[in-house]
């Protein structure tokens, strides 16, 4: 099949739908989590066991996808992705309890990961000469679903309007994204890696494993804070979902712009001055309060804009051999790294704010303590990170020839 036949614009256009949907998964469910603990009467740690399971679907389907994405190709991922969202999102809406949340939240992390597996080596197949831009463009969606999500939440719950709604909108570009993809004809992975024994010997190069413990904390680095918006940061001063909606938004942005920034600065270097100003920006959130945490929101966004697109895009063009595999491999260790976190996030707010209210504190003042405590653990994820992508930084050269002798094969 020539790819002519395949209609790049459209299938991207589809493909950037999909990650809407799955963005405002995060976004809604980040401004709706006060709703659904005091309507099911869930702890924090409740609350980090439901979030847990959007991130513990999200990799099962990377690696189911990323293993079976040279024989099935990404229109039948793309299908499995729109049913469970589907599944997924009505499922939540006819939630009665902890454990219904639970595996409806599931279904919906494997749609979100399924649209990744899919759309990530289709981008890379359809826009070879130009990977790590257009994957930027791509997952510009992502804080831009997100600030889609967050600011309809906030209004629909000023408005007084349910957490049942809100997740309700979601059919909307769902259904969307499953009218663009039908009947489209997709590239036949003619420009990436499609030898499922050559991906698994480059997913256990030096290389690769190192990407892979990276992505465990870049993407901590950065769903920590945002899908705790509400609950570490409703007792500073500042509104939270103004707050997610700013950093989404000022990413979207610069993601959208990512394809200039590389042409000057290398990947490397990108991730290396990412983790210094996250590490800056969560360190300046954890005793902030009123205006300062917009200050401290606007340098969080500019660290961490660039951690999931560039590591994505880095494997594509450093270790290209890993094809669909690798992709969705480190794509699905950020999640699953996000997934392990979200309880033990949970427990920290709950230990500080019984600790503060023990100490004589009022209940308004603990949550305000609790908050920045945890925000306090959190900047850990990107000084470990400096550290790291400083020795990738100093490797580059070395690691730039190894990315032409795997692409002189």
């Amino acid at each position: 099949m020539s790819t002519k036949e395949v209609n790049n614009k459209r299938l991207f256009l589809a493909a950037c739908v999909s990650l809407i949907v799955t963005a405002m998964t995060f976004g809604v469910r980040a401004g709706i989590l006060g709703q659904l603990g005091v309507d099911f009467a869930l702890t924090d740690t409740q609350l980090g066991f439901v979030n847990s399971m959007a991130f513990l679907g999200f990799p099962i389907a990377t690696v189911i996808g990323g293993l079976v994405y040279n024989s099935v190709g990404p229109k039948k991922l793309m299908a499995v992705a729109f049913i469970c969202h589907i599944l997924g999102l009505v499922m939540t809406i006819m939630a009665t309890g902890y454990w219904t949340l639970l595996i409806s939240t599931f279904f919906i992390g494997f749609a979100n990961g399924s649209v990744e597996a899919a759309c990530n080596p289709m981008i890379a197949d359809m826009y070879t000469k130009k990977r790590t831009a257009m994957l930027n463009k791509f997952h510009m969606w992502f804080p831009g679903g997100i600030v889609v999500g967050a600011l309809a939440s906030k209004f629909m719950t000023d408005a007084g309007m349910g957490w049942q709604i809100q997740i309700s909108i979601m059919l909307i570009p769902t259904i969307l994204y499953g009218i663009l993809f039908f009947g489209q004809i997709f590239p036949k992975s003619e420009n990436i890696v499609s030898d499922t024994k050559e991906n698994i010997k480059n997913v256990f190069t030096p290389l690769f494993l190192f990407i892979f413990v990276c992505m465990s904390l870049t993407a901590i680095s950065e769903f920590g804070p945002q899908q705790w918006v509400e609950r570490i940061l409703s007792s500073t001063g500042a509104s939270p979902m103004l707050v997610l909606a700013m950093i989404t938004g000022l990413m979207a942005i610069g993601r959208y712009f990512g394809g200039a920034v590389l042409k000057k600065i290398n990947p490397p270097a990108i991730l290396l001055i990412s983790a210094v100003v996250a590490t800056i920006a969560i360190y300046l959130m954890s005793s902030a309060t009123g205006g300062m945490v917009y200050v401290a929101a606007v340098l969080f966004a500019i660290g961490v804009m660039y951690f999931w697109p560039t590591m994505i895009g880095f494997v594509a063009e450093y270790i290209p051999k890993s094809g669909a595999l690798g992709m969705s491999l480190v794509g699905g260790v950020g999640m699953l790294s996000t997934a392990i976190w979200q309880p033990v996030i949970g427990n920290w707010l709950d230990g500080a704010r019984e600790t503060a209210i023990a100490s004589g504190i009022s209940e308004e003042s603990a949550d305000l303590v609790a908050g920045q405590s945890t925000l306090g653990n959190m900047v850990w994820f990107p000084v470990i990170l400096i550290v790291l992508f400083g020795i990738l930084f100093f490797m580059r050269n070395k690691v730039e020839e190894g990315r032409v002798a795997q692409e002189g094969h």
